[in-house]
């Protein structure tokens, strides 16, 4: 059976590195939609992109996390999403006003508790794919946590620790639901 395990928070929290950490030891996981839809949109002078056209951008995320669950629907065990559904669906909200629960529709399809990347103003870095501030990193941060709660879904804040670290106690967090 698989559990998708949403890891979602602050721009620049470190969630990234920490799905490669996990991947590294075998974990299945799924890389954010955003970068490669950036990654994408950059190559081929597209225009669905955050600072050029939010709500283009927001929409072809949530098209592409769907896919990203149909995928991990068909792998066994637990599939770690570097963001997701949920974060698509606060942009889109953010960007045009469709409401996150209209776009999430009926069916919850991460596991309750939600690891959750909080602001760490220390390892933030501006680069040519992230070109928002730390001030809007946690103003998007904020409207997550708010829509998580909307959810009902329980937020499990990240230990702010090096990555090997960081991901020992991913795989504790996950050990002791599975046991609870």
């Amino acid at each position: 059976m698989t559990t998708c395990i949403l890891i979602t928070g602050c721009s620049g929290g470190g969630k990234s590195t920490l799905l490669a950490e996990l991947a590294s030891r075998g974990c299945a996981t799924v890389s954010e939609p955003g970068r490669r839809i950036v990654s994408e949109e950059r190559r081929g002078k597209g225009t669905a992109l955050p600072w050029v056209d939010a709500a283009a951008f927001a929409a072809r995320a949530v098209e592409m996390a769907r896919q990203d669950l149909l995928y991990a629907s068909s792998l066994a065990g637990p599939v770690f999403f570097d963001r997701g559904l949920i974060d698509a669906a606060v942009a889109l909200h953010q960007a045009s006003g469709v409401l996150v629960k209209a776009t999430m529709g009926p069916v919850r399809p991460y596991a309750k508790t939600v690891l959750v990347a909080p602001p760490w103003p220390e390892i933030f870095v501006q680069n040519a794919g992230r070109r928002h501030d730390f001030f809007a990193a946690l103003d998007e941060y904020n409207r997550l946590i708010a829509a998580l709660s909307a959810l009902d879904h329980n937020i499990c804040l990240l230990p702010k620790l090096a990555p090997r670290a960081r991901a020992d106690a991913v795989l504790s967090i996950l050990k002791d639901q599975q046991r609870g």
